[in-house]
């Protein structure tokens, strides 16, 4: 089995839960949304990079393993369009794993859900502008949410904040998480200021607000994205 993917190479998680950890990044060609704020446009192209297999992306992964490697990252673009690629290569070879995915492919997720160790969903919000129909979006993310946490997936969901973004949207979006997923142990929203961070300069109340907000129904953090403060790739 082969597919499309970007890239491949090593580098320190600069998001979420992980944030700090050595990973080797797999970059998947292709996704299903389109948003407005996307840091790497050219994944967007499902034929973009190299066409590889499964063998070939393992031997790409043992040549830059270094002495503080974590987990694979699987990213994108969106990994789950290469769903049955990446179920192969996981039951081949027992990498701990972390998923960043848009979260709205839940039947796809159902097929992996269980060899993944982590999860980074990225919940889109309405001025993301990333697919036809929000209110379909959030219930995809959703139920992508509850499968996980059924399966007890380490899982955090991450949320691209920018200066106009409405504090009770997300405090509407962390209550409906807090309604319909019973089990939210484990589970944290990462708010993600969008850069470039200068953005922000005057608006370190609106994320005090924000967090504040979405506090009252789940656990949340605010960290920003480490690896372009540190002109990481």
């Amino acid at each position: 089995m082969k597919t499309h993917i970007n890239e491949v190479f090593s580098s320190i998680q600069g998001e979420g839960i992980l944030i700090g950890r050595r990973q080797v990044f797999v970059r998947f060609s292709g996704c299903n949304l389109d948003c407005n704020y996307c840091d790497t446009p050219k994944s967007r192209n499902p034929l973009f990079g190299d066409l590889i297999s499964t063998g070939e992306l393992y031997n790409k992964i043992k040549k830059i393993i270094t002495p503080d490697f974590h987990s694979i990252s699987f990213t994108g673009g969106e990994p789950l369009l290469h769903v049955d690629f990446i179920k192969n290569f996981l039951e081949e070879h027992k990498f701990k794993s972390l998923l960043e995915t848009n979260g709205s492919l839940p039947n796809e997720l159902q097929k992996i859900a269980e060899l993944l160790d982590f999860v980074s969903l990225d919940i889109k919000l309405p001025e993301h502008e990333a697919y036809k129909n929000w209110d379909d979006l959030i219930g995809l993310e959703l139920e992508s949410i509850k499968l996980l946490r059924d399966e007890e997936i380490n899982t955090y969901c991450k949320v691209v904040v920018m200066p106009g973004t409405k504090v009770d949207m997300i405090g509407f979006i962390a209550s409906k998480i807090a309604d319909e997923v019973q089990n939210t142990s484990k589970l944290s929203m990462v708010i993600q200021p969008v850069n470039p961070l200068d953005l922000w300069v005057d608006g370190t109340n609106k994320l005090f607000e924000i967090s504040e907000e979405a506090g009252k129904y789940i656990d949340v953090l605010i960290i920003p994205q480490v690896h372009k403060l540190l002109k990481m790739r």
